[in-house]
């Protein structure tokens, strides 16, 4: 058997979950990906090279209603199941409830743990070890609904940050998974299970203000606060008045004498900044506007101190 799907996503992996269905014999009756900002949507330009009907609007909702007309237009494709690989619009239940098969939908953490927009930087920021993948079935609430397939066991690692759980670990495991809960519902095999609310946890999206580092903090709580933040928004502190963004952080055991944030070792490839409990390793540095570079193309030397962003 086959189903008629839709693919409500972006980026690569909206791209890779497309090819692999499609692989497998599904028919792609649309292809949902939101208007270009900049670069070509790798997703958009998969379903243009492959001929498939390519449907972009930047919001589906007037108002907090559904907007009649991309309801029509949706409901003329005949999808008999949604996909959602990775889907940042919310889409009217009017569409995801639609489909004979229903909606499925990808999400970067073990739900009920972490749900939310920011997932993968809470699970560094907040300590997390092990985490893995889930594809739900989408109900009123956010990331709420009954899971088809979980697959964990993926460890964080200390040197990971968000780019590399999600690139290296998280997206190969979510595509598989994604592929999987498409087989199970296409089989009738599916067996969705209420998520369990008394282990649920919420987090919101990481601003400005969840970046900004305060040395009150122990070391390895600021070293999870740059890797949660690192590619984006970029973990921040003050230096001689302007913002100072930190990448690419380490934990250094060995507590120093020197006063939280002050550079007590300054090389080309790397500052150690001083921090409760012990230090931070710091490969990268963005200062102000200017472009991400190695501390040693900036003039931060030993002895110099960063301050909390945090009044």
């Amino acid at each position: 058997m086959a189903k008629r799907i839709a693919v409500f996503g972006q980026a690569a992996f909206g791209k890779d979950v497309l090819v692999k269905l499609a692989d497998a014999g599904h028919e792609i009756v649309g292809v949902y990906a939101p208007p270009d900002k900049g670069r070509p949507d790798p997703l958009a330009a998969e379903a243009e090279a492959r001929g498939l009907r390519l449907l972009r609007h930047p919001r589906f909702r007037r108002q907090g209603v559904a907007i009649p007309e991309l309801v029509a237009e949706y409901l003329a494709l005949g999808a008999e199941l949604n996909v959602m690989p990775y889907t940042t619009v919310i889409l009217p239940p009017e569409i995801v409830d639609a489909p004979a098969a229903g909606s499925l939908c990808f999400h970067p953490s073990l739900l009920p743990r972490f749900r939310g927009g920011a997932a993968i930087p809470w699970q560094i920021i907040l300590g997390e070890r092990e985490t893995g993948v889930t594809v739900f079935q989408p109900d009123a609430g956010v990331d709420t609904g009954p899971i088809v397939v979980q697959r964990g066991g993926v460890t964080i690692d200390d040197a990971d940050n968000a780019a590399t759980l999600y690139f290296q670990k998280l997206y190969p495991l979510g595509v598989e998974a994604v592929a999987e809960a498409v087989d199970l519902v296409d089989r009738g095999a599916a067996r969705p299970q209420a998520q369990d609310e008394s282990r649920a946890t919420f987090q919101g999206l990481v601003d400005e203000a969840v970046a900004a580092i305060d040395f009150a903090k122990s070391a390895r709580e600021l070293a999870r606060l740059v890797r949660g933040c690192d590619p984006q928004p970029g973990a921040w502190a003050r230096f001689a008045g302007a913002p100072i963004r930190l990448f690419d952080a380490r934990f250094v055991e060995g507590e120093s004498s020197a006063a939280p944030g002050t550079i007590i070792d300054a090389a080309p490839e790397a500052i150690v900044v001083a921090a409760r409990g012990g230090a931070i390793r710091v490969g990268r540095v963005k200062l102000g506007d200017g472009k991400k570079v190695a501390p040693g193309e900036t003039a931060l030397r030993s002895g110099d101190r960063l301050e909390s962003a945090v009044a």
